[in-house]
């Protein structure tokens, strides 16, 4: 269901913000309003620096080892999805991105998330040498690598009818 929101949300977020550039604009002025703009944007890119882009990286290597990433994680990933919001100019936006600082919201979007994340893993993979968990990689060129079907093969179907 929330992916059938997601166009009508994204539709009406820009209008939202506009209605919402208005009213501040209307209570304190154009350029107190143009100030909180360019301070939120500020704020979310120093956010993101800080957090950087590490959390995601460790976020995807545990999914592709077959854990799902623990809440040790999510206290991290939230600050970069708030930084993010941050950055989108807008107040909604900020609001939205405010309400992600405090606990009990992020524990609510743990609760969310954590039931619905899935980890597809697989029982080949490179370890840590680069190596392949389960057997070395032997690699091909096209000289080295000859079918000649013989007849004897055990997939020709030949040896089903015998």
């Amino acid at each position: 269901m929330p992916l059938k929101i997601l166009p009508g949300f994204l539709l009406l977020l820009p209008l939202a913000e506009i209605a919402g550039f208005v009213l501040v604009g209307k209570a304190i002025g154009l350029w107190p309003t143009l100030a909180l703009v360019i301070l939120s944007f500020m704020v979310g890119m120093a956010l993101l620096k800080r957090q950087g882009i590490g959390i995601l990286r460790r976020m995807s290597a545990e999914g592709r080892n077959g854990t799902v990433p623990g809440r040790e994680l999510l206290r991290p990933a939230m600050f970069v999805i708030a930084s993010l919001l941050l950055i989108v100019p807008g107040f909604i936006t900020d609001i939205m991105a405010l309400l992600i600082f405090i606990p009990a919201v992020r524990d609510l979007a743990w609760k969310y998330v954590s039931r619905r994340f899935v980890v597809v893993g697989s029982t080949s993979g490179f370890n840590a040498s680069g190596r392949t968990k389960d057997s070395e990689i032997v690699d091909l060129d096209d000289e080295d690598y000859r079918r000649e079907p013989n007849g004897n093969s055990p997939w020709s179907g030949k040896h089903l009818s015998d």
